[in-house]
């Protein structure tokens, strides 16, 4: 059997991409010299619905065009859209329609569904029935999740008594809702619209003119107006769910982002994976399919050449036989679905809090989750959480110790990440802890700095001096790294009496605009501009490039590795050269040691390893263990007398938070831990053998470009070279495709080919960055191993977990790489597909 179905755009970018569409389609028909019989025809066609094998094999041919004319520009002209929709069936009857389903045109030409099937001698649908039942099990579906009682649960329809909310009241009277009925009375009386009920229906109604009579709590709502945008958002209560039926919406646009209300694309179905479009070698539009177009399928899928769901009056058991026609063929009404994305139930379920009559039990792991998801989507960073979600990170976490973290659900985690460098005595170390919990015990004051000497902070300013690099007599507490480079900034200046601030390409060194100002990276300093003036950025590893600039200069800021960078090592010798250069010419040599220091690297400061001797060293993320925020300014105190050693100076730099006596007990335990348990030197043990199984896998797959790294801190550089990608796709769909579309590619305007080839290159670059996301995402998803990027570098995976990992713990990180590496599948070059034996030959 063969059905129709004629379709119209929702919008007025819709209704272009159809015009457009169009317009291509007809050019090619022009090159190759094609008169077609239907050229002045008011429809397109779409190819991807020429058959549809259903779940239990049964099988139908279709044929689905696109009226070009918006939901507006139908309702202008009743008269000229009702002879459209005729001569358009009457079409599809000639090319061999059996049934026609006639979607939104049905209401857009007013009652006009069976005029059409008397007045073309056609069988035709409006597809309302199965876009009620659809409507009806999406409110019902929330109501579940919410755990609402039936009774006491108000349900505000919008467009009764129009066919679907005539229908979809019915039917949820017949649950046992009461409700409240929206319609443009006009002339008529209650009775005259209340009419179609029975009189028991009638008692639990209320009619309403206005739907702002209706905004007086959280509510659910079903809209299945035919005139749109009859739904104010910012009107509604947090925890309204709004079933959006109509065409066009009655909710336009989704709610603003905070304000905890959720609008469902109403009367939607999607279709199972055993439903089949076409030969099934593409992908048909399987998800969010109107109910309209799935109902005109189901009816010839079943042999049925007879009108169905037509006029006001929709027979409620053929609404659910519909229904159940439908789930057997695999057209189904979940998953929900929000402005054309995904509704996960957990989305839904979130929203019981703002439900008096909820009797929703205790939070769950999953009630936790979703609503920390969604308050950190609607209040923190609403791009962060999509990008979380899309390579699904979006996970909470609620237990942490030593490499281990573990969601609200019990799944451990092993962590490779370490808080970016915040974590090197793993997560919540008994030490720390311990001494947190005794300092709170004992009753000590926290803050007490600028008022007293904090006794804590003074113990830790000691101890890192006599444990940092020789020199550094004086510190200076903030609370993070950026501040810590901020400290050092304005000391240098303050102690030489110079402005100019040197720093090298490709660094980081924090996000304050400070900080930012000597930060290697124009992605992250661009939006902020104009930065501090007179400051100038060398290449890393060029003491050459440094002994032209350095002159005259107050510091040059350097990371002993570039952290953020790529993990990326200097050359032998070159900072022992800066710090000459920086001793000549009076700067002050400015080591940031954020990252790198309190054991990272293999030894206690990274400084050591080419026995540097900084003016200035900053210390951040992992000082207090990971349990506080505290940094440190380090520094010489001649430098620091000039800069504040008098009355008038001495409080030019403070801070609030800086100093204080619990951030001071957390890193004094820190400080203890790194020596007791010799971390420094198990992370140089433990980084050369995973560096070593590491490398392993590079010289077995030609994707990985380089492993690199000194202790703890390492690297892996994928290659994710995709130059060509997308002009060879451009060239293949340009030569496949029927026509001669280099012809039409030839004739585009200049700014158009540009912006192409841009695009283009942006693709490729884009295809590059994902490939290690993918490499991210695998790893968590199928060992349960946490790594991310670097800031700087989208295809360098960071590899930077807690010094104190065991040996078995590396051991299953680099067995997961290479199952991840195997698992890459077209990416992979050939020499990851030797077997082991010929691969050491």
């Amino acid at each position: 059997m063969k059905f129709g179905f004629l379709a119209h755009p929702t919008s007025p970018g819709h209704r272009n991409q159809v015009r457009g569409m169009d317009l291509v389609s007809r050019l090619l028909e022009d090159q190759r010299g094609t008169v077609r019989e239907d050229a002045h025809r008011h429809h397109v066609r779409l190819p991807l619905l020429s058959s549809v094998t259903s779940a239990t094999g049964a099988y139908c041919t279709g044929d689905v065009r696109y009226l070009p004319y918006t939901a507006g520009e139908l309702l202008r002209l009743p008269g000229t859209a009702k002879d459209v929709v005729a001569a358009e069936v009457l079409a599809l009857r000639e090319a061999g329609a059996d049934i026609v389903g006639l979607g939104g045109a049905t209401s857009i030409v007013g009652d006009r569904g069976l005029w059409t099937a008397e007045h073309t001698n056609t069988p035709v649908t409006s597809g309302n029935s199965l876009t009620t039942y659809a409507a009806h099990h999406a409110v019902l579906h929330c109501v579940r999740l919410l755990d609402l009682p039936v009774e006491s649960t108000r349900i505000v329809v919008v467009g009764y008594p129009g066919s679907i909310g005539l229908a979809m009241t019915r039917l949820l009277l017949d649950d046992g809702f009461p409700l409240d009925l929206v319609a443009r009375r006009g002339n008529r009386s209650p009775d005259a619209l209340l009419r179609h009920l029975g009189p028991a229906q009638r008692e639990r109604v209320a009619l309403h003119d206005d739907i702002g009579d209706c905004y007086d709590g959280p509510r659910l709502y079903v809209t299945a107006s035919s005139t749109g945008g009859v739904v104010d958002t910012a009107r509604l209560h947090p925890g309204s769910i709004v079933v959006d039926v109509a065409l066009p919406r009655d909710v336009p646009a989704a709610p603003r982002s905070g304000h905890d209300v959720l609008v469902i694309d109403g009367g939607l179905v999607t279709a199972a994976d055993e439903v089949r479009f076409g030969d099934g070698s593409v992908p048909g539009p399987s998800q969010q399919l109107n109910g309209c177009l799935a109902e005109t399928m189901v009816l010839a899928l079943e042999g049925r050449a007879a009108s169905c769901s037509l006029g006001r009056d929709l027979d409620i058991g053929m609404v659910r036989t519909i229904g159940e026609l439908a789930g057997r063929h695999g057209f189904r009404p979940t998953p929900l679905a929000a402005f054309g994305r995904p509704l996960a139930d957990a989305d839904i379920a979130r929203l019981a809090v703002h439900h008096t009559a909820s009797r929703a039990a205790p939070a769950t792991a999953a009630d936790l989750t979703a609503a920390t998801r969604w308050r950190f989507a609607a209040h923190v960073n609403p791009p962060m959480a999509k990008l979380f979600a899309a390579h699904h990170m979006d996970r909470v976490f609620t237990r942490a110790r030593g490499c281990t973290l573990t969601t609200a659900d019990g799944v451990p985690y092993l962590d490779f990440v370490a808080g970016y460098g915040c974590l090197n005595l793993g997560h919540n170390h008994p030490a720390v802890t311990r001494a947190l919990r005794s300092f709170m015990d004992d009753g000590e004051p926290t803050f007490v700095q600028y008022v007293s000497m904090p006794a804590r902070t003074a113990e830790l300013a000691e101890r890192l001096c006599a444990v940092a690099p020789p020199g550094l007599d004086r510190a200076f507490f903030s609370n993070s790294g950026a501040e810590a480079v901020e400290a050092a900034l304005k000391l240098a200046r303050a102690g030489t009496g110079r402005r100019r601030l040197v720093y090298t390409r490709n660094s980081y060194h924090g996000k304050t605009l400070g900080a930012l100002s000597v930060t290697g990276r124009d992605a992250h300093r661009a939006a902020f501009g104009p930065l501090l003036p007179d400051c100038v950025e060398v290449p890393y590893g060029d003491a050459g490039a440094l002994a032209a600039v350095i002159d005259g200069a107050a510091a040059f800021v350097v990371e002993p590795v570039q952290g953020e960078g790529g993990v990326v090592l200097p050359p032998p010798g070159y900072l022992k050269a800066a710090q000459e250069l920086c001793r000549r010419a009076g700067a002050a040599f400015v080591l940031d040691e954020i990252q790198t220091g309190l054991g990272r690297t293999g030894a206690m400061f990274a400084a050591e390893h080419d026995g540097l001797e900084p003016d200035v060293l900053c210390l951040a993320k992992s000082l207090s263990g990971g349990m506080v925020p505290i940094a440190v300014t380090l520094s010489r105190a001649e430098l620091w007398d000039v800069a504040y050693g008098s009355s008038n100076r001495a409080m030019l730099h403070s801070s609030t938070f800086g100093g204080g006596n619990f951030a001071a007990a957390a890193g004094l335990a820190t400080l203890d831990a790194l020596e007791a348990e010799k971390l420094p030197a198990r992370a140089a043990e433990l980084g050369a053998h995973l560096r070593a199984g590491l490398q392993g896998l590079a010289d077995r797959y030609d994707f990985i470009r380089e492993v690199r790294g000194i202790g703890l801190m390492n690297a892996v550089e994928f290659d994710g070279d995709f130059a060509g990608a997308a002009r060879s796709l451009a060239d293949e769909l340009l030569t496949r495709l029927p026509g001669d579309l280099h012809a039409l590619a030839d004739w585009m305007p200049d700014d158009v080919r540009d912006a192409i080839r841009h695009a283009g290159g942006a693709l490729e670059s884009t295809l590059g960055d994902l490939m290690c996301l993918r490499f991210v995402h695998a790893l968590a998803r199928d060992h349960r191993i946490l790594t991310f990027v670097t800031a700087n570098h989208g295809r360098t995976l960071r590899i930077q977990p807690p010094l104190v990992l065991d040996r078995d713990e590396a051991d299953r990180f680099v067995a997961a790489a290479d199952a991840v590496c195997r698992d890459l599948g077209l990416h992979a070059g050939l020499e990851a597909r030797r077997s082991p034996a010929s691969a050491h030959r």
